[in-house]
């Protein structure tokens, strides 16, 4: 059965790739390179967002008790883009975006996107010295920022001011104003909002959003995002989407099985926004894909997952993407037993591995529709790079998918040759996917992207069937004693013993070996368990120099970043110091 999923997939792939075919791609000249690019792919996104008008009255975004329907927000993001013109935002300009995840933060997006402008998406975690440096960074000709964002702002804005205009748009805030600042009512005015959308010429190649990558170690450095970028990037998520769907029903008719029929009351597709807007998994992946196929998308204000259980039933949310922890901590929360989650038909996402182990906990959860799934990407691929799920997932639970379509890629050991499948070594790609460079970096954008191949710091091996599988980061492998040891390989077996909820694993300083392995370890509520039992557990599935010598058990869940990562150089700090 493995071999014949497998086969179904490829076939199925070469079907959708072929000339003529729905996404076909040829050779096309791209910043002086020549690469992949589909045939049928809009020349920006504004016309994906033009388009998205016809879906009309459906639901389109839901915060709290609020319900925006397509044609609604049309109206807002016309009033705006109409006032930002005024305000004199015109193609190239930058606009700022300081919210967590309000509607209005969708609006402002796709009003600056519409104009030819580029949204900067500003990290909500930062401190007023890192907003600083980030509006600094990118001059922003305005920002709009909710309550939270503009206290931090005022301290700092009049020596941003000093290197220029900057103008602020206030969102849900009553605080006092600063000079030169409106809020958002005054400006917003749907129901006289002009139409069409102001005219714009935007390339391809134009800078549609600057995301900061999380810097979790020293300054972020602004990802520069383009308009081809993120058009091939929905396009490889509505390619993943067909892909899967057509091979799993090859699958079926081969087995005999007679495709499900659809029922009227069939939840209409929604997602579930749980990572920040400032990030390419909740806005490339959830919410342009949502946006071009007419699907209603729940914001959460900030991960809480008795919040996103909740809503799932409330809105009956079709699909979950988050990082792996995510979706851990609603499998393991009591109210996943209770609750009515049945509308779930897919439930994973990407920003870390996603481990065997939960793979088959989801495919197996209560609601035996639910799918897993993952992709696998980077802010600088303006999202996946890769994706699988459900059967093919299940087939293959260690990988991350097939490279999508239109990247070209290698995979290189230290001295930068190209290693044969099977074989470990840096993932590098090359595509339209590829960000431009980073803002304001010339030596960086130099460093990281070499004969137009993204270098991704991430170490993998890809099989004979073109799946990849990631074994970790570089900069995430722990040297000892002359051995590496990846850590996403321990995680990835720590993961099995039934009491972990999360684990984080790193290196430990060691004066004798450079580096030992050590893990922090929250155990699910109730459990006991000590280093000789995860020792003893861990033994017959790695060599002993993988197994953590290093083991703290935390009361509280591991700290993450504003993306849901672990922030495992602060973990490995404040442990060792106590030691």
């Amino acid at each position: 059965m493995h071999r014949a999923v497998i086969d179904a997939l490829n076939q199925t792939w070469n079907a959708l790739t072929a000339d003529g075919a729905p996404f076909a791609h040829s050779e096309t000249e791209v910043r002086g390179m020549t690469m992949k690019t589909f045939d049928s792919a809009p020349p920006n996104l504004r016309m994906v967002w033009e388009m998205s008008a016809a879906h009309g009255d459906k639901p389109y975004l839901v915060y709290e008790d609020e319900t925006y329907t397509f044609t609604e927000a049309h109206a807002i993001v016309r009033s705006l883009a109409a006032y930002l013109k005024d305000r004199g935002v015109v193609e190239g300009d930058r606009v700022a975006i300081a919210m967590r995840n309000y509607p209005e933060w969708v609006f402002s997006y796709w009003a600056v996107v519409a104009l030819g402008g580029a949204a900067v998406g500003v990290n909500a975690w930062w401190t007023s010295n890192e907003l600083e440096y980030g509006l600094n960074d990118s001059r922003p000709k305005v920002v709009i920022a909710d309550d939270e964002r503009l206290e931090r702002l005022i301290p700092v804005l009049d020596g941003l001011r000093a290197g220029g205009d900057m103008h602020v748009v206030s969102v849900r805030s009553e605080r006092e104003l600063p000079s030169d600042a409106v809020r958002w009512a005054a400006v917003i005015d749907p129901a006289n909002a002009p139409d069409p959308l102001p005219d714009a010429e935007i390339h391809p190649d134009d800078d549609m959003c600057i995301f900061y990558t999380s810097g979790t170690t020293g300054f972020p450095k602004g990802a520069q995002l383009t308009h081809r970028g993120s058009v091939h990037n929905v396009m490889h998520l509505a390619f993943a989407n067909t892909l899967a769907a057509m091979a799993a029903a090859t699958v079926a008719e081969a087995a005999g099985e007679a495709p499900p029929e659809p029922t009227a009351d069939a939840p209409a597709p929604s997602l579930l926004a749980a990572t920040p807007l400032f990030h390419v998994t909740a806005n490339n992946c959830v919410l342009h894909g949502a946006t071009a196929a007419g699907a209603k998308v729940i914001l959460m204000y900030k991960w809480d997952a008795t919040r996103a259980i909740e809503l799932i039933e409330r809105e009956r949310a079709t699909g979950f993407t988050g990082v792996p922890t995510m979706s851990r901590e609603m499998l393991l929360h009591p109210d996943w037993e209770t609750r009515d989650t049945s509308s779930l038909e897919s439930m994973g996402g990407g920003g870390a591995a996603l481990q065997p182990d939960l793979v088959e906990k989801i495919a197996t959860a209560k609601d035996a529709g639910v799918q897993p799934s993952t992709g696998y990407g980077l802010t600088e691929t303006h999202g996946i790079v890769t994706a699988v799920g459900s059967i093919f997932f299940r087939a293959k639970p260690a990988s991350a998918g097939r490279i999508m379509p239109t990247f070209d890629y290698r995979v290189v050991d230290d001295e930068g040759n190209e290693v044969p499948n099977g074989e470990r070594g840096e993932l590098c790609v090359k595509g339209p996917a590829v960000v431009k460079g980073y803002l304001n970096r010339e030596e960086a954008t130099a460093e990281a992207i070499v004969d137009g191949y993204f270098h991704t710091g991430d170490i993998v091996y890809i099989d004979d069937d073109g799946f990849l599988f990631i074994v970790d980061r570089a900069k995430d492998m722990v040297l000892r004693g002359g051995e590496n040891v990846y850590c996403a390989e321990v995680e990835a077996a720590v993961y099995e013993h039934p009491d972990i909820a999360e684990a984080a694993v790193f290196g430990v300083p060691d004066d004798r070996l450079g580096e030992a392995v050590g893990v922090a370890i929250h155990l699910k509520g109730g459990a006991a368990l000590d280093q000789a039992g995860l020792t003893e557990f861990l033994a017959p599935m790695m060599a002993k120099y993988k197994i953590p010598e290093h083991v703290w058990f935390m009361d509280d869940p591991l700290p993450q970043n504003a993306n849901g990562k672990f922030l495992k150089r602060q973990l490995r700090d404040t442990l060792t110091a106590k030691d």
